[in-house]
């Protein structure tokens, strides 16, 4: 199941499901993945590589890549529920939060941004509303929650992302990193 969910989300920002970083050691793809949240989730945390081989057997139900998409160097940990999610998205099926789900990347997301309003955007880069951010948490909650919440990156603080989807979710920049937005107008 795990591997399935990693596969399909890489493949549902248009890249193909393969192993990542292929010529890194198991070890430096392992360090890089726990740096996406503290340690206190991540040391014990299940490590995946890209294509969904278990670098390392956890025990907390917590999910880590060293990738968000290949090669990449984004990483990212996330907990069950947004695993969940990412399986949903990855097959382009409906999702409904009915708990809270969280995602880490302390590491940020440079140089692998997406559209802001459509996961499904056919060149990310190209999107209007791309965004890149830095470091950051995700959180995904039941989608009435999301009323209020700015949908705009550029005002600063929280925001929602693909909220016109059943894949919205918050946002949360957790420093001073100014968010990249190379093609919108502020």
């Amino acid at each position: 199941m795990k591997k399935l969910a990693s596969c399909l989300f890489t493949m549902t920002i248009s890249t193909l499901c393969m192993t990542t970083n292929a010529g890194e050691s198991k070890e430096t793809k392992i360090e890089r993945a726990m740096a996406a949240a503290p340690n206190i989730i991540s040391g014990e945390a299940t490590i995946l590589d890209g294509d969904g081989t278990v670098l390392k057997q956890g025990t907390n139900g917590w999910t880590c890549l060293p990738d968000v998409m290949p090669n990449d160097k984004n990483p990212i940990c996330n907990d069950v529920t947004w695993m969940k999610m990412m399986q949903a998205l990855g097959a382009q099926k409906p999702f409904k939060a009915d708990r809270i789900g969280i995602s880490y990347m302390l590491k940020g997301d440079y140089g692998a941004g997406v559209s802001n309003s459509d996961p499904y955007h056919n060149n990310h880069k190209d999107a209007k509303d791309y965004v890149e951010t830095g470091p950051h948490l995700m959180i995904i909650v039941p989608k009435e929650m999301l009323k209020g919440l700015p949908t705009d990156p550029s005002v600063g603080g929280p925001y929602v992302m693909w909220g016109d989807t059943p894949y919205a979710h918050i946002m949360l920049p957790i420093d001073d990193t100014k968010i990249a937005m190379p093609n919108h107008n502020h």
